[in-house]
């Protein structure tokens, strides 16, 4: 009995019935059918279609429900014409402002306070508690105090973002914290790192 061994060659794949060795391609064949984009694309025409008809209608009254001709002209002059002594591109940039001062002041707080978790037990004793007793409460509920404390300019505005965005932020560092393999601490403390080093580069 003679047995005959085949080379696979890059690129190709040996077949079993005739030992031939045939092109293949590592991409997954095309799924048939209808594609996701096109099936968004409908769904987003019935909603406006469905919309469009209700307003049409009058099921609900045009003062919650206006139609889409009604929406889209009135944000042409609301962004022409502006609203409330300021235009949209205005506002826009102000809300922009805010978000991202709120961002930086929750990372300057976030950041450590996760590190503090992850690291340490006693700082997990310490803000564990505060983040999860903060967390589920809906920011805006916060909103009444924090207008009686600093009034309703700017710095409460963007207090309420901050805390909206610091326990995910806190939470997320500590997490990558207890994510990262004990190996590799005990290698890079093997070598001479110190708690800052492994802190900074592990």
């Amino acid at each position: 009995m003679t047995v005959t061994s085949y080379t696979e060659r890059p690129g190709h794949k040996v077949d079993e019935t005739d030992g031939l060795s045939v092109p293949w391609s590592r991409s997954s064949p095309k799924r048939k059918g209808v594609s996701a984009r096109a099936v968004s694309v409908v769904t987003i025409l019935m909603v406006l279609a469905l919309w469009a008809l209700s307003a049409r209608l009058q099921l609900v009254s045009p003062v919650f429900l206006p139609s889409p001709v009604a929406v889209w002209n009135k944000f042409i002059t609301v962004a022409r014409d502006g609203f409330v002594d300021a235009t949209l591109l205005q506002h826009a940039v102000a809300s922009l402002g805010r978000v991202f001062a709120a961002l930086i002041a929750a990372i300057l707080v976030g950041v450590p306070v996760g590190l503090a978790i992850g690291i340490s037990t006693i700082g997990r004793g310490i803000f564990d508690p505060l983040l999860e007793f903060l967390r589920p409460i809906p920011p805006l509920a916060y909103l009444p105090l924090v207008v009686i404390w600093f009034g309703i300019g700017e710095p409460s505005k963007i207090l309420v973002i901050t805390i909206s965005m610091l326990a995910p932020v806190a939470l997320s560092t500590a997490s990558g914290v207890r994510g990262v393999s004990q190996e590799r601490i005990n290698a890079a403390r093997s070598l001479g790192a110190t708690q800052r080093q492994v802190v900074r580069h592990v």
